[in-house]
């Protein structure tokens, strides 16, 4: 056999792998946009036919006592970011009942001293007492125990704990509306909208492009099926009495200490004791197609993305899988399944990505005239035919949300930008997997932050 015989069949073999798991996930995928548009349809035809559409402003107007609202804002190697943060949210939270418990290291003094220059009596500093980095869920912990203390000594407790981080711009409407919503609901996801950076249009633009989709169809699908929603780790409450049967199941610490994910796991924890998990896509105010959302800059280099994807594929597809098995009815393990594809993903796309280049190379020397006869068999082309129809109408699908989100300019350029979230997925799985196998402590693997310089300003 010829080399250039070993090259096609190898080509045509890795085309084949590529090609089935291609296959199984763009049905899978497709099931999921039937479902959304299904239920948008349904809505569209029944819901608002005989109920006005809800806006936060209006919600928030119905009057009522303000619950007490804690933020929890895990801080290490924040200085550059926390105290702007920490004056934009004072200055933008229309509320008047909540406390931030801002958490430091004793080994970070300059986040202690840039928490400490902000002068508001609704700011609670907290210090964990040993030297960071530790994990972000255990950062949470002992901002959940300043909470206990707190409200031990006001006889205040609390509604609702709110998540942030410290690079997040706090939407204005944010805690008057979980304080209206809580009560249906153990815990309620607000989408997360991530920032257009001029200067990193391709790296920190897949982030708008991704989010776009998963917070404006994924999140909807879950709920609508009976599945837990994941928590994003920001723009999210959790009602006080399952934060404490959490604590009370877990030695007093309601966040997973050892998680790299613990945001992720409270949402499916949560939903596991049979409460119900929300996610809340709402407009503001009427006339505005803006919703109430956690606002943010996303890691804007190669190596910062790679870093921070490496994280979540590992927290929710390795240990996730060994920390929260497979429990919950038919649509929770779908969701499950979908989100631990990372890995069989990456390694599916450096098969495609193989399998073209090959490919590439053997027509490129058929037409320069060496003496190959390329060709393909009809199940292979057949399979290459139909998943070159998923791969549109998933680009279609995606360009159309990021287009709705951010206008049809960042629509177009999320077609592009397909293949940069390919190249981060699949390094990011090569780090995650190396970790993983590497059995370490986890600790947190956090990226540099930048807050939005107009709402510093």
């Amino acid at each position: 056999m010829h080399a250039a015989d070993v090259l096609a069949r190898a080509a045509a073999e890795l085309a084949l792998f590529a090609g089935v798991g291609f296959l199984l996930f763009g049905l899978n995928d497709l099931a999921v946009d039937l479902i959304y548009f299904a239920r948008k349809l349904w809505r569209a035809l029944t819901v608002y036919n005989r109920f006005p559409r809800a806006f936060a402003s209006d919600l928030v107007s119905q009057g009522g006592e303000a619950g007490f609202i804690a933020l929890f804002v895990p801080a290490w190697d924040e200085a550059t970011v926390i105290a702007p943060m920490l004056r934009a949210t004072l200055q933008r939270i229309d509320y008047p009942n909540y406390r931030i418990f801002v958490g430091h290291y004793r080994n970070d003094p300059a986040t202690r001293a840039a928490i400490a220059s902000v002068k508001d009596e609704r700011i609670e500093p907290v210090l964990v007492t040993r030297d960071g980095p530790t994990t972000k869920a255990d950062c949470l912990n002992h901002l959940y125990d300043a909470l206990l203390a707190n409200e031990t000594e006001f006889a205040r407790p609390a509604k609702a704990v709110v998540l942030h981080d410290a690079e997040d711009l706090v939407h204005p409407l944010e805690f008057a509306l979980f304080d209206r919503l809580i009560g249906r609901a153990a815990m309620i996801q607000l989408p997360v909208v991530p920032l257009v950076d001029a200067g990193s249009r391709w790296i920190a633009g897949h982030y708008c492009d991704e989010f776009a989709e998963a917070h404006g169809k994924e999140l909807v699908v879950r709920e609508a099926i009976g599945a837990a929603v994941p928590l994003a780790g920001v723009g999210c409450a959790i009602a006080r009495e399952p934060l404490a049967k959490l604590a009370a199941m877990h030695d007093g610490r309601p966040f997973a200490g050892t998680s790299l994910t613990e945001d992720y796991e409270m949402g499916l924890r949560i939903g596991s004791l049979g409460l119900k998990t929300m996610f809340v896509r709402i407009p503001a105010f009427p006339g505005s197609r803006a919703v109430v959302a956690s606002r943010g800059h996303f890691p804007p280099t190669l190596g910062a993305a790679v870093r921070q994807k490496a994280r979540w594929l590992g927290g929710i597809a390795l240990s996730g899988w060994d920390r929260l098995g497979w429990s919950g009815g038919p649509g929770e393990r779908w969701m499950r399944l979908r989100d631990r594809r990372g890995p069989l993903a990456a390694l599916l796309l450096v098969a495609g990505y193989c399998a073209a280049l090959l490919w590439s190379q053997l027509w490129l020397a058929e037409a320069l005239g060496a003496p190959i006869e390329m060709r393909i068999g009809p199940v292979l082309a057949l399979l290459l035919k139909v998943n070159a129809w998923l791969l549109a109408w998933r680009v279609l699908v995606r360009a159309a949300f990021t287009a709705n989100a951010y206008g049809l300019e960042e629509g177009l350029l999320s077609i592009p930008r397909l293949f940069v979230g390919n190249l981060i997925a699949v390094l990011a799985a090569v780090r995650a997997l190396f970790i993983y196998l590497g059995g370490k402590a986890p600790t947190w693997d956090k990226t540099q932050h930048v807050f939005p310089a107009e709402a510093a300003q």
